[in-house]
């Protein structure tokens, strides 16, 4: 089985560490912790099993405007290769919102982007696919969505 695909399971089939995570996440997102140790010890699992899965897990929500997705790329330093990662975005009918590329560094630059995929995409999984299948893109990750 491909590791890069996503599935939708029902909240009872999901394994209670892993809500547990998203829950020490929602913590530290409304500040009402500080550290990852202080949300881990308030929902009973280990900062290593936070630590672990906390890339892994998100809260789904339905919205019928589409959905806010922001992730970063480490790419090569590439004449062209933005524009690329443009297209694919585009090709797919999803809205750029916000684009940010640091300064490289050895040849490789961060780039992050916030992107709103209309509710009419299903199978978001497609344009991280053809991302990551574009030459000089060292990897992908999922920072947010909404």
């Amino acid at each position: 089985m491909d590791e890069g695909k996503y599935f939708i399971v029902k909240k009872k089939a999901v394994p209670e560490v892993l809500l547990k995570v998203v829950e020490a996440k929602r913590l530290l997102d409304s500040e009402k912790v500080l550290t990852v140790q202080d949300a881990a010890d308030m929902v009973g699992i280990s900062r290593s099993s936070f630590y672990k899965y906390k890339d892994d897990i998100f809260p789904f929500h339905e919205n019928a405007r589409g959905k806010t997705i922001t992730f970063m790329l480490q790419v090569d330093d590439k004449p062209g290769l933005l524009s690329c990662v443009l297209n694919c975005v585009a090709k797919n009918e999803a809205n750029i919102l916000t684009i940010h590329q640091s300064i490289p560094v050895n040849g490789i630059a961060s780039l992050t982007l916030s992107i709103e995929i209309p509710s009419q995409i299903i199978d978001t999984a497609v344009i991280f696919d053809e991302i990551e299948a574009l030459e000089g893109i060292h990897y992908i990750k999922i920072l947010a969505r909404e």
